[in-house]
């Protein structure tokens, strides 16, 4: 696992020990960001099941101001911390070991907003759903922005869901497909 692209390229990222995690291959890592940017001009991200950090750091790299990663794994946490601490983005990281939906509802209590946040949790322990919808209700997704979910390939994600809109679905064989959601435009479902 490694650093793809940005201020950080090539330098190698460590994995969460005891397989806790399922990190994203580095190919599909190199596709979604080329899909998303490839490089961003400042912003914020949420990397929530943040798992190694993988995808908010590939962020970082390629120019987002700042990230906050979240994982209810105590391992995935710590992994996420050596990682930022060996590529000297800590100052511009936050790590929280929460819920989804508990640290969901934390960043709206703080007011913040994102310009993408990555949904990459265990494929059948969650509802892709019930996470927009919650993202939704906070408004923690700000102009513009952009919702990643990685999800399993064999799984199509609804057009539609609550207030956002799938505007770009790639597959990667059966095992790993990413949908990217934006706010629907008026007058869409």
């Amino acid at each position: 696992m490694r650093v793809i692209a940005g201020e950080h390229k090539g330098r190698a990222l460590k994995a969460v020990p005891n397989q806790l995690t399922r990190p994203t291959t580095d190919k599909v890592k190199e596709s979604l960001f080329q899909v998303l940017g490839p490089f961003f001009e400042g912003g914020a991200c949420l990397d929530l099941f943040a798992g190694s950090g993988g995808l908010g750091i590939e962020a970082l790299s390629r120019g987002m101001d700042t990230c906050i990663f979240v994982d209810k794994q105590g391992k995935a946490v710590e992994t996420i911390h050596q990682n930022l601490t060996t590529l000297k983005l800590s100052d511009a990281a936050e790590v929280y070991r929460n819920d989804a939906m508990r640290a969901l509802k934390a960043v709206a209590k703080r007011e913040k907003q994102f310009d993408l946040i990555f949904l990459d949790p265990p494929y059948q322990k969650v509802s892709y759903e019930s996470l927009l919808e919650q993202i939704s209700e906070t408004g923690i997704l700000g102009a513009g922005g952009q919702i990643v979910c990685e999800h399993d390939g064999r799984k199509e994600l609804p057009e539609y869901i609550a207030g956002f809109q799938a505007v770009k679905r790639e597959n990667y064989g059966n095992t790993t497909a990413i949908t990217i959601y934006q706010a629907a435009q008026e007058g869409a479902r």
